[in-house]
């Protein structure tokens, strides 16, 4: 991998700001378990990881939790681009997250219970709806 692959996978993950920050910028020691980072940080640091590896599908399981609002949005936008031909599968419990998605499964209790864009189950699926009010959505 080059550096400019790099370069452009942190941009892509929204890593490239805090690691010009750090004292050995790209050569810096990451402590085990990444103690010395942000949660966030350290989820933008796998999500990295994960981009540097080629492949057809990606999955993102709670990979956006602790992210800011800002920088999940701007991720997303960004994660959209960069994986246009590919498959991504976001695992997510803010609808924030998984609003632009193309398909949204609602499960509950490990069973399907709604499937479509952001804007259909907000018209059709209750579960959906009220999950919705909780984060403050919907009124």
């Amino acid at each position: 991998m080059t550096d400019e692959e790099i370069v452009e996978i942190a941009k892509v993950a929204q890593s490239y700001d805090f690691i010009n920050s750090l004292p050995d910028k790209f050569n810096s020691f990451v402590a085990q378990g990444g103690t010395n980072f942000s949660g966030g940080q350290k989820q933008r640091l796998s999500i990295a990881r994960a981009l540097s590896k080629e492949a057809n599908i990606y999955l993102f399981d709670d990979s956006f939790s602790a992210l800011d609002y800002a920088t999940d949005a701007k991720l997303r936008k960004e994660l959209k681009t960069f994986l246009k031909d590919k498959i991504t599968i976001i695992i997510a419990q803010r609808l924030n997250t998984i609003a632009d998605a193309d398909k949204i499964i609602v499960l509950k209790d490990s069973e399907i219970i709604g499937m479509g864009t952001h804007q259909e189950l907000l018209e059709s699926n209750q579960e959906y709806i009220e999950l919705a009010k909780s984060q403050g959505i919907l009124e």
